[in-house]
């Protein structure tokens, strides 16, 4: 009879834990931001992007004279080697190699520096989508925003137009980049 009577108890007591978290959650105020839709479809983005473009174009034009360049190297090597002396020929097969590595080199160096930019600009990106949702969750009154490894998120607590919207409206009064 104790025990029966331990056990009712033990499971009145769970049962007013369980409701009253329930209680609790009900006034939880959760949003969702899809990262890699606000990351393409912010202003700041494609900014970003642009900047990159400007700042490598020149080194890409660079390297693709160089590619003409020993194309045309190679063309005139089997072109003329029939007729050309043995030492004109192994000096124009040496400058071929020549050119060869220092255009791996050039493109492995342009990666490299590309690389090392874009991780940079990503970087500045995602430091401002976070502190721009951190700052609507504090205005909108969000206990918990969350975003990757999610697998449902309904529209209604899906704040990633927001996010947007307000990243857009930071671009155009010239925070945006």
């Amino acid at each position: 009879m104790i025990q029966k009577l331990l056990r009712v108890s033990l499971a009145c007591l769970v049962l007013g834990a369980a409701s009253a978290g329930a209680a609790q959650a009900q006034d939880l105020k959760v949003g969702f931001v899809n990262p890699s839709r606000v990351s393409s479809e912010s202003p700041q983005a494609e900014a970003a992007r642009r900047k990159l473009e400007q700042e490598f174009a020149p080194r890409d034009q660079e390297l693709v004279e160089m590619q003409k360049e020993l194309q045309k190297m190679e063309e005139r090597l089997n072109r003329d080697a029939a007729i050309m002396s043995e030492s004109e020929r192994r000096k124009l097969e040496r400058e071929v190699v020549e050119r060869k590595r220092e255009i791996r080199r050039a493109q492995e160096a342009f990666r490299e520096d590309f690389n090392i930019r874009r991780n940079e600009e990503l970087g500045n990106l995602q430091r401002r989508i976070v502190d721009t949702i951190t700052q609507v969750a504090k205005e909108r009154g969000f206990d918990l925003v969350v975003s990757d490894g999610v697998i449902f998120a309904s529209d209604r607590i899906d704040i990633t137009n927001l996010i947007i919207e307000r990243l857009k409206k930071q671009a155009e009064s010239g925070g945006g980049e």
